[in-house]
């Protein structure tokens, strides 16, 4: 067997244009969605990247009828007649667990594998479970997978025991067809949600508080399909690309981004030293001079500092000026990618869920091996500047969740090439 192995030659200033491709992470919950629906829902700006020819699989195995052409997806669920979700797919990808919620509300039952751990943390799904239950559900665990049924649904308050964007949107696609009101308390308030919740308010649903702690979902007998949906780009596939131009010290426009789903992270570029100019949907780096200032970060829920950017952002520090430190709230395990980078000359310490990062002056190229889809990004920024050439493998991990990225990095200057190595 063959994999992809990624060659970058460190050195090049990034310069020039790229486009930020649409959220994966608000793409998937809005195909679950679309389950609800009794027409098809078309969907537009959807990222092409390997999640989202899982979850369409998914979908298809339901006897779901998908179309993808060119970034946009027409979903009908109009002949489903299957409603198991199996291992062989959902090993794959966590966010398969989103199609729960769906199946229990509109057709009553639903049988989906047990997600399992990651890389990154045991991610368990307790929270979507004890939710779903509190709207009525009957949910026992057979055999390795989540067997729900239900009656009927009927609203409830849900006060989620600590913030959870998977559990919320996945009693949200529950709530939306039961009888009555529901109120979820301690709601995930991340951007990915509130875009899911306007989706879900086009297909006729009755929900107030999207972008806060508190939802009130009104339940309504049926949803219908929507003609047209623009889904909201990737905040953290933007915080990369911007990260990348100010560790090359580039001159980049980064297009196609809200700059309102980054504050905490453009506070602390401004904080650590770069330059950089924030517009309507795009944002301007620009070279900085010297060495960058180390500077502390918390991983946090929205609006807080995300932990999609952790490793990113242990990239940049490698680099800066004196000692950062660097505390991951959110994931157990998420510093995997702490021994690969230094392998390139860092010198990192962890002491439990912290990180202390002292910055040298410059990185060494090494060969590499990426754990997840955030550390494959980490380890290529720091390949741009790193002498000589950094090898890095297991880089599948990135297509799960950035769209042609090797391209968009060629396309500023970068050099990068892509061999075919066997595997041992």
């Amino acid at each position: 067997m063959k994999l992809k192995t990624l060659i970058i030659t460190g050195g090049n200033k990034l310069k020039g244009k790229v486009t930020v491709s649409g959220s994966k992470n608000a793409t998937l919950p809005i195909m679950a969605a679309s389950l609800l629906g009794k027409t098809p829902s078309s969907i537009n700006n959807i990222p092409l990247v390997r999640d989202i020819y899982t979850m369409s699989s998914l979908l298809q195995t339901f006897g779901t009828k998908v179309k993808i052409k060119n970034h946009s997806i027409i979903i009908d669920p109009s002949e489903i007649n299957n409603y198991k979700a199996p291992y062989e797919i959902v090993r794959k990808m966590r966010a398969s667990i989103y199609v729960l919620g769906p199946f229990v509300a509109k057709y009553k039952r639903a049988k989906v594998s047990m997600p399992g751990g990651c890389a990154i943390g045991l991610r368990p799904i307790d929270l979507h479970i004890k939710g779903i239950k509190k709207l009525g559900a009957k949910i026992k665990m057979k055999h390795g997978y989540v067997v729900a049924e239900a009656k009927k649904l009927k609203g409830a308050k849900i006060v989620f025991d600590k913030v959870s964007l998977g559990a919320t949107i996945n009693c949200l696609l529950a709530a939306v067809l039961a009888e009555g009101t529901s109120v979820f308390i301690n709601a995930s308030k991340e951007p990915e949600v509130a875009d899911t919740i306007k989706f879900l308010k086009t297909m006729g649903a009755d929900i107030k508080g999207e972008g806060t702690s508190t939802l009130i979902i009104n339940g309504v007998r049926e949803l219908n399909g929507v003609s047209e949906y623009n889904v909201i780009p990737d905040r953290i596939e933007a915080a990369t690309l911007i990260i990348a131009a100010v560790m090359t010290k580039g001159n980049v426009l980064v297009e196609n981004l809200m700059p309102e789903h980054l504050t905490v992270f453009f506070e602390k570029l401004k904080e650590a030293g770069a330059k950089f100019k924030i517009l309507n949907n795009s944002v301007h780096v620009f070279p900085h001079k010297g060495q960058l200032q180390a500077v502390d970060i918390i991983t946090e829920p929205y609006p807080g500092f995300p932990t999609d950017i952790q490793a990113q952002w242990m990239a940049l520090m490698t680099i800066a000026k004196g000692n950062s430190v660097i505390k991951e709230t959110i994931w157990e395990n998420r510093f995997i990618h702490v021994l690969e980078l230094n392998r390139m000359g860092v010198d990192i310490k962890i002491e439990g869920n912290t990180a202390i990062v002292k910055g040298v002056n410059e990185l060494s190229a090494a060969d590499v091996m990426a754990s997840d889809l955030r550390a494959s990004a980490a380890l290529i920024i720091a390949g741009l500047i790193a002498k000589g050439d950094t090898y890095i493998r297991r880089i599948y991990h990135l297509e799960r969740g950035y769209e042609n990225f090797y391209n968009k990095l060629r396309g500023l200057g970068a050099k990068v090439k892509i061999k075919m190595e066997n595997t041992i």
